[in-house]
């Protein structure tokens, strides 16, 4: 695929977390914030679908000590790839795109499935367009809303956390996540780009596989490419519709997701550890 700029290069990603039945794994600690602190480790995970049976028996997932998984996916992607829960973790649904599951960002699960038969149906759109579009939809959407608050309140409860919050592939509706609970504790805009690029050597890798045998088939699989991969203008747009709709991220917080000023202080020192 094409490199992206802001990709991270050549450098090992502390982030990481090596799983053999996990793709996409990484924690959100570590990350500086804006008065010389930084995020806390081993609070929130994130993550590609635990559509693997590997995962209950998982060593790597095992020591990460998961109480809660969250799955950001709709209910078609669930019931096509169910999630394998780690030992002692409870299992919360979150679904993001409920009142939109044919949004451009849960394309991923089709792709796996048919992807020469999108390929073709999406020739002559602005794939990256329908990506932008989605962002927005995850700023201001009611469903998006609702579940990115309990999001929020299910890591404000130590019965709860560590959180491995997750949705197909772990970039789009898990991107958003991440961004929301790193603003909160204090990464600049800068640093939440920052990891949101981060996931693109993941998911990259995934999907190459497929890509080449899209193009062995003499298909055009690079209209397929702004689904599989995270760029700097979709977080912009949701980062643009939240400045336009809710005035800032402390208005994104109150008005948009409806936390109150204990909520958003808890977050703020629960993410910080």
């Amino acid at each position: 695929m094409t490199a992206i700029p802001g990709d991270p290069v050549d450098v090992p990603d502390p982030h990481v977390v090596a799983s053999v039945a996990v793709q996409n794994l990484r924690d959100l600690g570590g990350r500086p914030t804006g008065d010389g602190g930084s995020v806390a480790r081993g609070v929130v995970f994130r993550s590609a679908e635990l559509a693997s049976d590997g995962v209950e028996d998982d060593p790597a997932l095992a020591a990460l000590g998961i109480r809660t998984v969250v799955d950001l996916r709709t209910e078609a992607e669930r019931e096509a790839r169910p999630d394998h829960v780690p030992a002692g973790a409870d299992h919360r649904v979150l679904d993001v795109l409920a009142d939109l599951p044919t949004a451009a960002a849960t394309q991923a699960a089709a792709l796996v499935s048919a992807p020469a038969g999108l390929a073709g149906a999406l020739a002559g759109t602005d794939v990256a367009e329908q990506m932008r579009a989605t962002y927005r939809r995850l700023v201001v959407g009611d469903a998006a809303r609702a579940a990115y608050a309990a999001l929020v309140r299910t890591v404000l409860d130590a019965d709860r956390t560590p959180v491995l919050v997750h949705c197909t592939a772990g970039k789009d509706r898990t991107g958003w996540a991440a961004t929301i609970l790193l603003l909160a504790a204090g990464v600049d805009e800068d640093g939440a780009t920052e990891e949101f690029l981060a996931v693109n050597p993941a998911v990259r890798a995934v999907f190459a596989p497929m890509l080449a045998h899209l193009d062995a088939l003499g298909e055009d699989s690079s209209v397929l490419v702004p689904f599989l991969e995270v760029r700097p203008d979709y977080l912009r747009a949701a980062l643009d519709e939240m400045r336009a709709t809710y005035g800032d991220f402390p208005g994104y917080l109150r008005d948009g997701l409806g936390l109150s000023p204990v909520e958003v202080e808890g977050l703020h020192r629960t993410m910080r550890g």
